[in-house]
């Protein structure tokens, strides 16, 4: 998502034991804060802005953002309102609102939404796609189309590319993709990096990790990169699940998981509708295990806890 963030940067004071050096950064730091002009802390949050806030981020995305979350939102976007010189969330809001270009609309909505993730979460999803969808898909030979809707910061489709290698035989004579969407261009950026420091990666199976992530070393520490031939399988894209979506071809799977439950239930039932049209027959929708379709109108069959089939 095009959000048009401007840096903040922060200004480090280069440390010398010359007394005289000191006392002339210290002094030109002093002419500096007299020249800028101070921003005053922004004022608290209202119930509101709040409100205001919360419309504007269900009109954006379909997001509900419900009560309890005031801090949170007065914490992420008080540095938009440092950014822009205002000391309100009212003059952000009216700021917001007039940007023709929606790109402060667009980082207010990345700011705002929760993006946890991990390689192989929900180990049981995993496990059945490897020892029951994968096989099933390997014999019918037909090119395989994958989609992670809300791949946050990359962990859930580069676990079905690297779940790809290991069990699809000569994978290179397949046609085989993997469509991963997000509607924070933040997370994205960093899930084309492709790259996780060493914690992140504790969850995958230690042949596999061997495998398929190459160890690198950099300013003392190390992190991990996903293997190129893994990472191609991977095309990510910012795409916001209300809108139109511009995919044609069908998926034989689809994981959206734990997004659903930030949707009131209309947003869930029209979604649960797209899905199925997006899905290939017989294609399997993984949602997550807090989520459930039971109270809503659909045509899946149900598989096992959180897994359907259209």
């Amino acid at each position: 998502m095009a959000s048009g963030n401007q840096t903040l940067r922060k200004r480090r004071d280069s440390f010398t034991p010359a007394a005289s050096v000191v006392g002339a950064a210290r002094g030109a730091a002093a002419l500096e804060l007299v020249r800028s002009p101070m921003v005053p802390e922004p004022s608290v949050l209202t119930a509101a802005e709040f409100r205001r806030v919360g419309e504007l981020l269900y009109r954006q995305s379909r997001i509900t953002l419900h009560q309890g979350k005031e801090e949170l939102v007065r914490s992420r976007l008080t540095k938009c309102l440092r950014r822009l010189g205002v000391d309100s969330f009212t003059a952000y809001l009216d700021h917001v609102e007039a940007d023709a270009s929606g790109g402060e609309l667009a980082m207010m909505v990345d700011l705002l939404t929760t993006n946890k993730t991990s390689f192989f979460r929900e180990s049981a999803h995993f496990e059945y796609f490897s020892q029951e969808v994968l096989p099933a898909l390997a014999e019918s030979g037909e090119s395989l189309r994958m989609w992670s809707a809300g791949c946050s910061t990359g962990e859930e489709p580069f676990t079905l590319a690297m779940l790809l290698h290991h069990g699809l035989p000569c994978i290179e004579s397949h046609d085989v993709r993997i469509l991963a969407t997000d509607i924070s261009a933040r997370v994205l950026t960093r899930a084309r990096e492709a790259r996780y420091p060493e914690i992140t990666i504790r969850e995958i199976p230690p042949g596999i990790a061997r495998t398929y992530l190459v160890p690198v070393s950099e300013g003392g520490s190390v992190s991990y990169h996903i293997r190129d031939d893994v990472r191609r399988l991977v095309h990510f894209a910012r795409l916001n699940l209300m809108a139109n979506w511009p995919m044609r071809r069908p998926f034989q799977v689809i994981f959206c998981r734990n997004v659903m439950i930030y949707f009131d239930r209309e947003t869930q039932q029209r979604l649960v509708q797209r899905f199925w049209e997006a899905l290939a027959p017989g294609g399997h929708l993984f949602v997550g295990h807090s989520e459930s379709l039971t109270s809503l109108e659909h045509r899946f069959r149900y598989v096992r806890p959180a897994v359907y089939v259209k």
